[in-house]
């Protein structure tokens, strides 16, 4: 995968998680970390707590060793990596997120069609 296309990737996890950890849960803690990926370096700041750390820490791993020149979505991945557990908890993170933040963008357009 291309640099921007890993860049994307991790920019959505983190917006996601962050998403779902700040609504879900408590004890948030601002943290930064380095990604390498083909040599290049990307630096992410995180404001999750320590139970989203360790998904999103897991999903930067598994992002970094995806195998595929042309990255798939995971959920339709032939040979998939993720384990079961892990899985489950990305999956909630991703449709409470992704839910959410159709919600907010149905709201502001209805909001706007009344000003």
């Amino acid at each position: 995968m291309t640099y921007e296309k890993f860049e994307i990737e991790i920019n959505t996890l983190k917006n996601f998680c962050e998403i779902y950890c700040k609504d879900k849960h408590q004890n948030q803690e601002s943290k930064e970390i380095c990604l390498e990926y083909k040599s290049k370096t990307f630096n992410l700041k995180l404001d999750l707590c320590k139970e989203c750390q360790e998904v999103i820490n897991y999903s930067f791993l598994k992002l970094q060793s995806c195998p595929h020149e042309i990255k798939p979505r995971c959920r339709k991945c032939p040979k998939p990596c993720y384990e079961k557990k892990q899985w489950k908890d990305i999956a909630k993170v991703m449709k409470y997120s992704a839910i959410k933040l159709s919600l907010g963008k149905i709201k502001s357009r209805i909001l706007n069609i009344f000003d």
